[in-house]
This record gives C-alpha cells, structure tokens and sequence, in this order.
C-alpha cells in the first residue's frame, strides 16, 4: 500500500498548521478519499473511516455550536480517539482553543485552509489519487509528442533513446527515458513519470549520458504525461506478415488498462520521429471520428459494389 506524508499534503495545499506542536513527519495518508464528519458530530460511529483525512466546513461548523457545547466536543474527542489524519478547517474560519488544545494533546493536527470546502475537498483527491495511484516500473521511453503521450518499448539497444532524441530536436518533449513509472490513477487513465534520479536524462550508447533539459531547454520536457499510446520497436523479421492497413486495433495492457500498441519492425532507412510523429497524429485523428484505413475500406468496398452493377 503506498501512503503520502502529511508535510507533503501540508505543503501540496498550503495548509497552516494550528497544532505546531505536534510531531507530524511521521503521519502518512493511505486513503485516497476524504470525509466530512458530518454523522460522527452527531454522536454515530458505525462504518467510520478513521484512515481519510477529516473536513469540516461551514455547514459542521454551524452545527457544532448549535449544540450543547460538552455534547459538541465530546463527540470531537470521540473522532480525535480514532487517530485521524488530520482535521482540515475551510474558509479560514476560527478555530476554538479548546479544540486545537484537544487536537494537541491527542496527537491530532488541526489544519485550516482559505478555500472553499467543495474546492478543496476536489483538489485533494485529485491529487490524492494520483499520489496514491498502483504503479508500475517499465523499460522504455515517454515522450509527449502533438500532446499525445507515446511510450517507445523495445528491447535494450534497439534505438528508443535515439528515436527519443530526434523527436526532441523536431520540437517534442521529453517525460523520460530508459525507466517509465506507470500510475493508474483511473480505469481509464494511466500517467507516465520518470524516477526522481534519472529525471530529464538520456543514454546514448557510445555517447553517454545528456541532460536534455540543459542542451535543448525547459521548453523540450516535461514531468508528467498520460500514455495514449504504445509503440513497440522490433527487429525486421522477412518471414512476419507486419499489419499494413490498420483496420483492427492492437492494445497492451498496464494495470488492467488497455492502451492501443503498435509494433514498427525496423530496419535501415527507417524514420522512427518521423514514424511516431504520423502516429500520434493518426492515433489523435481517430480519437476525433476520423480513421484513415476504415475510410479505405469503404471507398474500395464502395467501388467493388459500383463496378459489379
């Protein structure tokens, strides 16, 4: 299970801390969700996520003074009990002394926000989901090429990093290169990033190691991308019959997610940027209703039936 720090929730959100006495380097989040505690203010407890971080907005608010006031807080306390993350305040709205004093002495950090509840309720599960997505680590190359998100696998020393370098030199941009970390963040998206130490860097056999972030600029990478599609480079094999029109779909699958692949044997003489870059741009033409070799078909299925009249 992978969890995110709370420093790192703090700092992603700009949240200030009303409780700075406690120790919270040690409080992680595993819960992508979060929770308004709306039905434990009120005293019931059954089915409680302890484990999501707490938001309490204005609505929570208004209902917690027009309670008994021993009432209000020992149901805070009943909540604090469980071990919460935290308990984030919306709207900068004032937080009682007793409150963050109980927060204090539970080991609960009271956390308050300027945003609305709605908007930051949004935010932090965007990013939540995102930070706690299941993730994979692959071999191969994300490039962000016409804004669609191109993986280039293949086997070690086949040209994926020199494919990768060209389409960089014609304007794309660089995600990563030689290890891509695949997050499912959901059923139908899956994001692509590169390991923190090998960020923005790529191998050139014979060449070494560039920083392609310092040789071509800020403008030639990127650290995140989603994967739109997958192209698989291979050795040109005479005997294999290689799919020439197109008709049917190939796809590859990364945490039960589909994403369509196509295989490019290669050979010399052979344009890889060139090859990507029709791809992509094909891939996006068929996300927007058009498909080059359904077209084909019909025209030659439309003809067949014209000259057999």
């Amino acid at each position: 299970m992978y969890t995110v720090s709370l420093v790192s929730l703090i700092e992603k959100m700009d949240l200030a801390n009303c409780t700075p006495d406690i120790d919270i380097n040690s409080i992680k989040i595993s819960q992508p969700d979060v929770n308004r505690p709306a039905l434990q203010l009120a005293g019931f407890f059954d089915h409680f996520d302890s484990e999501r971080v707490q938001v309490i907005g204005h609505v929570e608010r208004a209902y917690m003074e027009h309670m008994d006031r021993e009432e209000g807080l020992k149901n805070l306390s009943r909540l604090m009990d469980y071990k919460v993350p935290c308990i984030v305040f919306s709207r900068s709205m004032e937080i009682k002394p007793e409150i963050i004093k109980m927060g204090t002495e539970k080991g609960v950090p009271i956390l308050k926000t300027s945003k609305t509840t709605s908007s930051f309720m949004a935010e932090v599960i965007r990013w939540l989901n995102v930070e706690l997505a299941p993730r994979i680590t692959i071999h191969g190359g994300l490039v962000d090429v016409y804004g669609e998100g191109i993986l280039i696998m293949g086997e070690s020393g086949i040209g994926k990093s020199e494919a990768a370098l060209e389409l960089i030199k014609r304007g794309h941009r660089l995600v990563t290169d030689d290890v891509v970390e695949i997050k499912k963040v959901s059923d139908e998206t899956l994001i692509g990033t590169s390991p923190d130490i090998t960020r923005h860097f790529i191998e050139l056999r014979g060449i070494g190691i560039i920083d392609v972030k310092t040789l071509f600029g800020v403008e030639s990478v990127k650290n995140t991308q989603s994967i739109d599609l997958v192209i698989k480079l291979e050795e040109w094999n005479k005997d294999r019959q290689y799919d020439r029109l197109g008709l049917e779909e190939q796809y590859i699958e990364f945490l039960g997610n589909k994403v369509v692949c196509h295989s490019i044997p290669i050979r010399p003489g052979r344009n890889l940027a060139v090859i990507c870059e029709s791809a992509a741009v094909n891939h996006r033409q068929k996300k927007m209703g058009y498909n080059a070799a359904q077209e084909l078909y019909n025209r030659v299925t439309n003809s067949l039936k014209k000259s057999g009249k």
